[in-house]
């Protein structure tokens, strides 16, 4: 498959979803992720050491990279953002299309949720400016990095065990973040936990949910956990 996961921020697929990604590239799927944003300012991160970053965790998930520089913080849900974002769509044709959970205390990512389904729609569309060739994902699938404590139901939970430590090594590159230098070095055992959490519902080590408005379908019952 071809997969693109789309983040508000740079850490936020790592975070929400990066043992997901190391278990499909452990499959051999092509997986693409795109930062709407650079995540600049932050209170000790520039954008240069942030970008340093994304690449180092980049290279541990095993993906390329796309940073589309909208505005941190005053991401918004634009007819222009839209475009932008379906151009990525049209360019990358995923089977699957990962994008935030749209409940959320943070406003970019409440923004990126409406924005990347709205692009999603408009990549298919005909008689447009926007490059490239008509595509439309067949299923978006909503990854959880809220900033809300909320327990949300999700639509299914992938095991991701085999990949954890390389999940938190991943989120740990962005040390401008995260770390001794922010002093929040627990953030790494909350993660852990979290995973774990949602690894036990399905009686395994750790895990990471998902949520879909759709119905999911499966072709066939051999593949359960």
């Amino acid at each position: 498959m071809k997969v693109l996961a789309i983040g508000p921020h740079p850490d936020d697929i790592e975070i929400g979803m990066g043992g997901t990604v190391l278990v499909l590239r452990a499959g051999g799927h092509d997986v693409a992720v795109c930062d709407l944003t650079n995540g600049e300012p932050t209170p000790i991160g520039t954008p240069e050491r942030r970008a340093r970053e994304a690449r180092t965790a980049a290279e541990l998930l095993g993906v390329r990279r796309i940073t589309l520089e909208m505005p941190n913080r005053y991401l918004t849900d634009t007819v222009e953002n839209r475009n932008r974002v379906a151009e990525v769509i049209r360019q990358v044709r995923p089977d699957l299309l990962f994008v935030p959970y749209w409940v959320d205390a943070h406003p970019d990512h409440v923004a990126a949720a409406s924005l990347c389904e709205a692009a999603r729609f408009y990549a298919k569309l005909t008689r447009t400016t926007i490059p490239g060739e008509p595509f439309y994902p067949p299923r978006v699938l909503h990854f959880l990095c809220t900033h809300y404590n909320l327990h949300v139901r999700p639509s299914f939970i992938v095991d991701i065990t085999l990949h954890v430590e390389t999940k938190l090594r991943a989120i740990a590159a962005y040390g401008s973040q995260f770390g001794p230098e922010r002093g929040n070095e627990s953030f790494f055992e909350e993660i852990r936990t979290w995973c774990a959490y949602y690894g036990g519902l399905i009686r395994t080590g750790y895990g990471e949910p998902f949520v879909c408005r759709e119905e999911v379908g499966l072709r066939g019952l051999d593949q359960f956990i």
